[in-house]
């Protein structure tokens, strides 16, 4: 049983500012680049993005029962997005999506979207050094700046 594989990464000029994303996908034998941005936007919001857009396109592109059997392994460059889905979420959800310190929980539609995403499939979430050579965190970040809109 083969494992889907994703690295994921975002990009932005100034914060916030034009920005992009980037994902590169493997999966029996086949690696997808995809990728895309805004013209204002925040780093976090297109590390965010790329994750969302991974999945989407694999939900699109995968046989459900195919996908729901195997399990994803998603790799990150930013602790926001692994410790906001492995940790943070479940906090902000049972507080109506408030912070620890009662403040809403910013890019809480994104989040809620990944959150939806993410029910009932089995993902491991692993952070991955940024520009530590890692040749498909490299891709994925390559595809977030070319895709950055200026």
């Amino acid at each position: 049983m083969m494992d889907v594989i994703i690295y994921t990464d975002g990009s932005c000029v100034g914060n916030p500012g034009p920005g992009g994303w980037g994902a590169v996908i493997l999966f029996e034998n086949v690696k997808k680049e995809i990728f895309g941005g805004e013209k204002i936007t925040t780093n976090n919001r297109m590390e965010l993005t790329a994750t969302i857009k991974a999945i989407e396109y694999c939900n699109a592109t995968y046989n459900k029962e195919s996908l729901t059997s195997k399990k994803i392994k998603i790799y990150t460059d930013s602790i926001y997005v692994k410790n906001g889905i492995t940790i943070w979420i479940n906090k902000w959800e049972k507080n109506n999506w408030k912070t620890a310190d009662k403040k809403e929980v910013k890019n809480i539609d994104l989040w809620k979207n990944l959150r939806s995403l993410t029910k009932n499939k089995s993902i491991e979430w692993n952070w991955v050094k940024g520009h530590s050579y890692n040749p498909m965190n490299e891709l994925a970040d390559k595809l977030a700046k070319k895709s950055t809109t200026t």
